[in-house]
């Protein structure tokens, strides 16, 4: 007996509501010392598949951490802050 598809739960993570308007912490009041692609790439203006790229083969100005364990990245806020000429408190 098969299941009834249309009441199968979806796996996974679910897509973010593009409907809902993201809104990004301003780097010079960033608590955080690493913040995610997607919030890098707002701050400099590329996308976030652009960044991905630039960590896999290692062509970016900034290094960002991998999260073991997952296919996740974290970006140095203090990194970003000097390729974008910013002065940050730290």
């Amino acid at each position: 007996m098969q299941a009834d598809t249309a009441t199968a739960k979806p796996r996974g993570r679910r897509p973010r509501d593009r409907s809902i308007p993201r809104t990004f912490t301003p780097l010079a009041l960033e608590t955080r010392t690493h913040i995610t692609t997607e919030e890098a790439a707002h701050h400099l203006n590329l996308r976030p598949q652009t960044l991905r790229a630039h960590a896999c083969f290692e062509t970016g100005v900034i290094r960002p951490h991998r999260i073991p364990g997952c296919s996740g990245l974290l970006w140095p806020v203090a990194e970003i802050s000097r390729v974008l000429g910013l002065e940050v408190a730290q």
